[in-house]
Formats: C-alpha cells, sequence, structure tokens
C-alpha cells in the first residue's frame, strides 16, 4: 500500500499505539523492530490530549515523532464496550468518558472532522459492533445503522478533503453483521457499492467461536475486490494470522502481543513461554535462540524473570520488544511464503512447530 507517509508491505501487522504510544516504547524502539504501520485510537485521543491539540502539534505523526503511516480508528468500539449507558439514535451515540463521566456524543460528520485532525494516512467509518452473543434483530439493527453512518462518513471525508487538507487520507468502510452469514453478504455487498479504498472485518473475536470468526471472515472477504486492502480488525493470536493471512487478509492489529508480553508472557516460534516460572531462574539463553531482537541478542531468561520478579519497568519494554519484533518477523516470514508460492507448505511448518512445542512449554 502506498500512503502520504510511505509504503507498507502487506500482509502487515500494526502495533497497537492507543493513545498515540505503544506502551512501553518509543517511536525508535519501534522502527529498530521493523513496524511500518501502527494504530491510534480516536475515541481515546479524543477525550485526552484532544485532537485540536494533536492537530496544532501538526498531527499524529509530528505529534508522536512517527513519519511512517498510522491508521486510526473511529472509537466505535471504545464507545461501547468501556460505557454501559449509551444512547445510539441514527444521528449518532451519546456516551460518558470513561475519564471523568462528562457527556460527549459521536456522530458520523464528529468522528470525521476528528480523524482528519488526527492525520492518519487511513481512517475508519463510524460503525457499531454487534457483541456476540446478539440475536438476529440486534444485529440487523447494528448493521443498518454502520451502513448509515458509513454513507454519512463518505460525504463528510468527500467534503473536507475538497477543502485542501494537508495530505491524502484514506476512509475504510467496516463489514459488520455479527456472525450471520444474510447481515454480512448485505453489509459487504453494500459497502462495497459505496467503493472505498479499502475495507475492514469487523465484530469479530468478541467470544464467537474460532470456526465462527474463520467463517466470517472468509464470507466478508469474498465480496470485496481483490485490488482492494482487506483489514481484520483486533484479531491477533499468530494461528488466528496465518489462517486469515491464507484467507486473503492483509491488515491486523491486536493488543495481544504488548498485553501479554507485560504480563511476562512471550511469544516465540516454539510457542509461548511464561518467563516469570521458576525454571528460568537460571536459564541463561534468550528468550529464543533464533530471534535477532535487541533483548535476545543482550539479555538471558534468567534476567528477564529476575526483571519481573522485582518489578523493574525495564521488564516491560524488553518483552514488549520481543514479543512484537516476533509479530514482525512472523509477517516478513508469511510474505516471503507468498512471493515464493510456498506459503501453504510455510504456514503447516509453523503450525506444527509452534502449536506442538506450545503444548510442552504447558504441561
Amino acid at each position: 500500500m502506498k500512503t502520504p507517509h510511505g509504503e507498507v508491505h502487506t500482509p502487515v501487522f500494526m502495533p497497537v499505539g492507543t493513545q498515540a504510544s505503544v506502551k512501553t516504547l518509543s517511536s525508535e524502539d519501534l522502527k529498530d523492530i521493523g513496524a511500518e504501520m501502527i494504530l491510534g485510537n480516536t475515541y481515546h485521543l479524543y477525550l485526552r490530549p484532544g485532537h485540536l491539540l494533536i492537530e496544532k502539534a501538526g498531527g499524529l505523526h509530528k505529534f508522536m515523532s512517527w513519519e511512517r503511516p498510522v491508521l486510526t480508528d473511529s472509537g466505535g468500539y471504545q464507545v461501547f464496550s468501556l460505557n454501559s449507558l449509551t444512547k445510539t439514535t441514527e444521528e449518532g451515540v451519546r456516551f460518558q468518558s470513561h475519564l471523568d463521566g462528562s457527556y460527549h456524543m459521536f456522530t458520523p460528520e464528529k468522528v470525521m472532522e476528528i480523524e482528519h485532525s488526527l492525520g492518519a494516512d487511513i481512517i475508519m467509518c463510524l460503525d457499531e459492533p454487534a457483541f456476540y452473543p446478539c440475536s438476529f434483530e440486534q444485529a440487523e439493527k447494528a448493521n443498518q445503522l454502520t451502513l448509515n453512518w458509513a454513507k454519512r462518513c463518505k460525504r463528510e471525508h468527500e467534503e473536507i478533503m475538497v477543502k485542501g487538507f494537508k495530505h491524502e487520507q484514506a476512509l475504510f468502510g467496516i463489514i459488520q453483521g455479527g456472525t450471520y452469514p444474510e447481515l454480512r453478504k448485505i453489509s459487504a455487498e453494500s459497502l462495497v457499492e459505496l467503493d472505498f479504498p479499502g475495507y475492514a472485518v469487523g465484530g469479530l473475536s468478541l467470544g464467537e467461536p474460532k470456526s465462527n470468526t474463520m467463517e466470517m471472515v472468509e464470507l466478508s472477504l469474498s465480496f470485496i475486490p481483490v485490488e482492494k486492502p482487506r483489514y481484520l480488525m483486533g484479531v491477533g493470536t499468530p494461528e488466528d494470522i496465518v489462517d486469515a493471512v491464507e484467507r486473503g487478509v492483509d491488515m491486523f492489529d491486536c493488543v495481544l502481543p504488548t498485553r501479554n508480553a507485560r504480563n511476562a508472557s512471550l511469544f516465540t516460534r516454539n510457542g509461548k513461554l511464561i518467563i516469570k516460572n521458576s525454571e528460568f531462574a537460571d536459564d541463561f539463553a534468550p528468550v529464543d535462540k533464533n530471534c535477532n531482537c535487541s533483548t535476545c541478542r543482550n539479555y538471558s531468561r534468567a534476567y528477564l524473570r529476575h526483571l519481573f520478579n522485582t518489578g523493574e519497568i525495564s521488564a516491560l519494554r524488553l518483552a514488549t520488544i520481543h514479543s512484537l519484533y516476533f509479530y514482525m518477523e512472523l509477517m516478513r516470514n508469511a510474505r516471503e511464503a507468498i512471493l515464493s508460492d510456498g506459503f501453504l507448505e510455510w504456514k503447516k511448518e509453523f503450525l506444527e512447530k509452534y502449536q506442538t512445542n506450545e503444548k510442552e512449554l504447558n504441561n
């Protein structure tokens, strides 16, 4: 993908920088591990420090000293998941801040204003996810609202761009519909008619069986033109990523690698490793002997375990560097396998090693 802030090679994993920061890491750390694109969150940045302040700073890129591409989500998921007392109408959604209880209103037009102020390369339409489990009627209502909001987002986005924005922004539509195939079909076909430059598959990995997740992913993708980027939102285990890449997904984001790392659970080629375990007290090998991240090049398992057990802040940073590097390497290997026409063989070998050794580590 070509963006105003550089090219992005797909499939790509975007580290989650919710509040203009990937937790524990600097922008320089992210460059060192090979991150090509990161994600920011409209809901959180709107509440703090405010989109107008970020616009005054020159946009997200300058505010956080990150010259590579950025994607901002619409904040819809956060509005509905962090607020139990939301009031949703055709106009938009009224919600209370989880910080101070103040009331705010997100409309499609307001979200476009905020995302343009933030200045990301790719921005998302406001949507209403259908949380699992929900009835067909609930999912249908949320889906129709998402489609209506998408039309308004596109209209507002185009009006802002005509006025002369500082750089081109690509607005993606979000396919919803819960776990109901007929609703997914309606959502995808209707969004494709609106001709967005890219499409996201949303509302999944919210508690539904994993078999349902991939079924809905495959169905949703079947309606998207092959030349358009396909973004699977919030799905991020290594197994799910390689399964989704096989089905044609180009873009991923998830808090899993960073959140797990801060809780001493590290991703490796041999499965997850719980670095706090006593077995690593005198283990002076790196987290993963085949990993070339700065953590594995310089520090041992015993040292990381010591940092976690003594509450040292550096433990969180070193663990996060390793786990995100693992994800960057996973995507690099997937791209190389695709280009050499050997993806299915590579996927089989990766999963066999990863899943077999993970079972051994957990026993």
